[in-house]
């Protein structure tokens, strides 16, 4: 079996549409729910919701486990197998979790946009929220933004 390359995850043209589509019904749900962005986001919602369905399919890809791209689950629902994923554009932003996002969880940083990701590597919540990563980026409320060097590799990640 061939290795896989966490930091060059390609996803394929099906792969871009399936999820494309997700991300356009979640914003879309949104929408029709009256929700608007949070914690200060201004940008384009929609493309944040697009990547961010990519960012997931490349982590199930990666892993080589099922996305099942769920919708108007809330949190009730693991974006990717047990964990949650986090999708930044930029290969040099950092893992980014909110103040009241779940300690027990386990977090997967994945960075880039269509059609090639990274799978940076994972944190549990309350090992996330150390206050020197504590920041206040833009004017947004603060939140804790992680340093790559201190995420686990993504190869201890198993879904047993």
């Amino acid at each position: 079996m061939n290795e896989i390359d966490y930091k060059n995850i390609q996803l394929s043209q099906l792969e871009i549409m399936w999820a494309s589509q997700i991300g356009t019904i979640r914003h879309t749900e949104a929408i029709k729910k009256g929700l608007s962005d949070k914690h200060g986001f201004d940008g384009d919602g929609l493309m944040i919701h697009i990547n961010g369905a990519c960012g997931e399919m490349a982590v199930a890809k990666a892993l080589g486990i099922y996305w099942a791209g769920s919708i108007n689950t809330f949190k009730k629902e693991r974006d990717v197998g047990k964990w949650e994923v986090r999708t930044r554009s930029k290969d040099y932003y950092d893992l980014l979790i909110r103040p009241d996002d779940d300690e027990n969880n386990i977090y997967i940083l994945v960075t880039g946009e269509i059609p090639t990701f990274k799978v940076q590597g994972f944190i549990l919540g309350k090992s996330a929220k150390r206050q020197e990563w504590m920041k206040d980026y833009g004017g947004r409320p603060p939140a804790y933004f992680i340093p790559k060097e201190y995420l686990s590799d993504i190869k201890q990640l198993t879904e047993k």
